[in-house]
């Protein structure tokens, strides 16, 4: 279930992060997945109330949040523009095809380490909410968004989201926002 209205303003590290119901951190949750879209709809000092695409809702470190443009770039702008997008829906269609195949493989009785060996370093990852997606480009490290005819970049693994802890205030990139139903 896609939540109405959503619109990243963050994406979750390369190597995911942990989440908790409450700004306390005796309250833990399910981790958040690796490079997920989050929307930041609340700060507290150090944490960060952060909405995923699904609805879910949970408290991070926002410390750690990569930003991300508030609006997608226009997918038209020719300074912009990625070549025709089905070569990456293509690649992410093998990734998961290859990720279902070892699924099925360890519930018809695989080992979990032929498992783990199998999908070591396997990464996919599509949003798609109407004309609108947002795809991982494995071979590029970062995320780009699509309106059907064009794909264009939106936010990277590398840059200000490689500064981390206390020092990612320091290092250089723009201070996070909080969105509201009527704007940043």
């Amino acid at each position: 279930m896609t939540t109405p209205g959503f619109r990243p303003t963050h994406v979750v590290p390369q190597h995911g992060m942990p989440a908790w119901e409450a700004p306390d951190p005796a309250r833990p949750t399910m981790p958040l997945d690796p490079l997920l879209p989050v929307q930041l709809t609340e700060r507290r000092g150090d944490w960060a109330h952060v909405l995923c695409v699904n609805g879910w809702s949970a408290w991070v470190d926002g410390r750690l949040l990569v930003a991300v443009p508030q609006e997608p770039p226009a997918a038209g702008d020719p300074r912009a523009r990625i070549a025709d997008p089905r070569p990456l829906l293509a690649r992410a269609e093998q990734a998961l095809a290859h990720y279902r195949a070892a699924v099925e493989d360890l519930a018809g009785g695989m080992d979990g380490e032929s498992f783990r060996g199998r999908t070591r370093g396997l990464r996919v990852g599509i949003v798609v909410d109407g004309e609108s997606v947002w795809l991982y480009d494995t071979e590029q490290g970062r995320w780009v968004y699509g309106d059907g005819a064009r794909l264009a970049p939106y936010a990277t693994d590398d840059g200000p989201g490689a500064a981390a802890g206390p020092a990612a205030a320091d290092a250089g990139h723009a201070p996070t926002q909080v969105v509201t139903p009527d704007g940043p």
